[in-house]
């Protein structure tokens, strides 16, 4: 894979928390195929400190701009500004991101080729600028317009079957947070309040599924705040339960899989947390309240998701039981991975000449 120049490189934009997981496995697949990898990532979400946990090198760059939609906007736009500044030194041959706005245009600007993977079809994307690929997961390709599909591709399974192939778990986690093995144990994820997608409805049921829990003897909640504002406001709302450690805070970044893995159900207000427990087979319930993507349906269908609606699906449809878990978790995918590297680096080779991101 080697060229005049050196190896060719791709630039790898990190821009929420998910991601770094994500293409941690993809960058290395990549490294030993003879690719480079520039990344960058942006200080929002945990993003930096699961960067860390990793040991990835890269430039962090930008941070998170909050609710308000005008700061959204202007954020995205400067951080492209501060990406443009960064990656215009470089010699890139793909922009590949998971859903990152900035690094479009960025790449946009500086006639890179682009890649945008999703798996959530109702996210907002760019009016005036399109990836110059697109992969999904199979699951939306098949519902895709075919118009679409001519530079769209796709993959086996879920994102989160990448990764999740190479989980080991490490049962000290529930004596490091404290949680006895009789408690029944339980990762909450509260709703992304500050993403565009958001349905107050969300916060609704988040309320309801923590008061209904916190009546319940010997469960222990670990609930994962998305920004310090939402930890705040959840100490401030149970510091009842806090102080009694029906929830727990954790102080510091954790093992998402592993915290998975030895919980005995999950209840999420948003998709990568829900999408992981399906993934490695724990109870999940979905208390997104946003437009129904085509993979949570398709977990819904099969059974793997639960989707609650209403305070009389908390009471009526959660099961608080302790999980039978098996030695080790058994993944249904294992293309998933190769797929996603395999389109990847067809990309990169490709003799053909391609219509660079341009504005409509």
């Amino acid at each position: 894979m080697q060229g005049s120049k050196g190896p060719k490189r791709i630039w790898i934009d990190l821009d929420n928390s998910p991601h770094v997981p994500f293409f941690v496995p993809i960058i290395e697949e990549l490294e030993k195929q003879g690719y480079a990898t520039f990344l960058t990532a942006r200080d929002a979400c945990q993003v930096v400190e699961l960067v860390d946990l990793h040991r990835l090198s890269c430039e962090k760059i930008g941070r998170h701009y909050g609710k308000n939609k005008f700061m959204k906007v202007m954020g995205t736009c400067y951080r492209a500004l501060q990406l443009i500044r960064a990656a215009r030194k470089e010699d890139l041959a793909l922009a590949v991101s998971h859903g990152s706005r900035s690094q479009l245009i960025a790449a946009a600007v500086l006639r890179i080729p682009s890649l945008l993977i999703f798996d959530y079809e109702f996210a907002k994307g760019l009016k005036a600028i399109n990836p110059t690929w697109t992969m999904m997961p199979e699951v939306i390709f098949s519902e895709a317009d075919s118009a679409h599909t001519k530079r769209t591709m796709k993959y086996p399974g879920l994102k989160e079957d990448a990764y999740i192939a190479r989980f080991r778990p490490d049962p000290a986690i529930r004596s490091r947070l404290g949680v006895a093995e009789q408690d029944v144990m339980i990762t909450v994820r509260p709703p992304a309040s500050e993403a565009h997608y958001h349905n107050p409805e969300s916060d609704g049921l988040f309320h309801a599924i923590v008061d209904f829990l916190g009546q319940k003897t010997g469960v222990r909640m670990v609930v994962l705040p998305r920004y310090e504002r939402q930890a705040a406001s959840i100490r401030s709302t149970w510091p009842e339960l806090i102080n009694s450690g029906g929830i727990i805070i954790p102080d510091h970044v954790v093992n998402g899989l592993n915290l998975l893995w030895y919980s005995d159900l999950v209840i999420s207000g948003g998709g990568t947390v829900n999408r992981e427990a399906a993934a490695l087979g724990v109870p999940v319930y979905s208390i997104f309240r946003g437009k129904i993507g085509a993979v949570d349906h398709y977990l819904a269908r099969t059974g793997r998701l639960v989707l609650l609606e209403s305070t009389e699906d908390i009471l009526h449809r959660v099961n608080l039981s302790r999980r039978a878990r098996p030695a080790t978790p058994c993944t249904e995918h294992h293309r998933t991975l190769d797929t996603i590297v395999e389109n990847i680096v067809s990309i990169v080779e490709s003799k053909h000449p391609v219509q660079l991101p341009v504005t409509q």
